[in-house]
């Protein structure tokens, strides 16, 4: 097993993404047959509503995660909900999921998406800067 420090969540929604601020979380890459990871939210207690409702449901659910340093681009992930535990005013989240594998070539799909938008050559090195450290949903996504 290999664990990293999380410097950052964002659960992806239809809408766009909600960030999720932390006060502490580590990721951890069970290295197993079954390419499991498991994602600990150290957090406000204010949060627990939202993973309280996709607990209950149990269902799966997109999340981008950055790791290790602030200028790492968010890695995507598939999770549930595992269990959430109280600590003091806290609480820490436990997620499971998988690495979402096809997501490695989102630069390509990313300028594809841009030039069959028609963004000018002007403005297309900043989108394209702007929307790799972003990460939007994208459409064949």
């Amino acid at each position: 097993m290999k664990t990293f420090k999380m410097l950052s969540f964002d659960l992806v929604t239809k809408n766009g993404v909600q960030p999720f601020p932390l006060i502490d979380g580590i990721i951890i890459n069970q290295e197993n047959s079954h390419q499991s990871w498991i994602l600990e939210l150290f957090m406000e207690q204010q949060y627990r509503p939202t993973f309280d409702e996709l607990l209950a449901t149990g269902t799966v659910f997109n999340v981008r995660v950055v790791i290790s340093f602030p200028d790492n681009e968010p890695a995507p992930f598939q999770v549930i909900v595992h269990t959430i535990q109280e600590i003091g005013d806290h609480i820490s989240v436990l997620l499971k999921g998988t690495l979402k594998i096809k997501r490695s070539k989102y630069a390509e799909q990313l300028l594809s998406e841009l030039l069959a938008e028609g963004v000018s050559l002007e403005n297309l090195l900043e989108r394209f800067k702007n929307d790799m450290k972003q990460r939007p949903k994208l459409k064949n996504d």
